[in-house]
């Protein structure tokens, strides 16, 4: 099983741009997360095919489960 954290935010033309952390600590600090996701918006630190980040949505964590299968 791998966990992610995936921090959402919105882009000048009202899409979705998620970023996406490997093994994240858990659980995480609300405070710490928005206070990061914040300094991404204000630093302009990414910019998408839909424009600037202008905003957070969501953060949330992502558990996946691979089960091999013995063929």
């Amino acid at each position: 099983m791998s966990k992610r954290l995936e921090l959402i935010f919105e882009n000048e033309m009202g899409g979705n741009i998620t970023l996406t952390l490997d093994n994240p600590v858990h659980p995480a600090n609300p405070a710490a997360v928005s206070a990061a996701m914040d300094a991404i918006v204000m630093q302009n630190a990414f910019i998408s095919t839909g424009g600037e980040i202008v905003g957070k949505k969501s953060a949330r964590f992502v558990d996946r489960t691979v089960e091999e299968i013995e063929i």
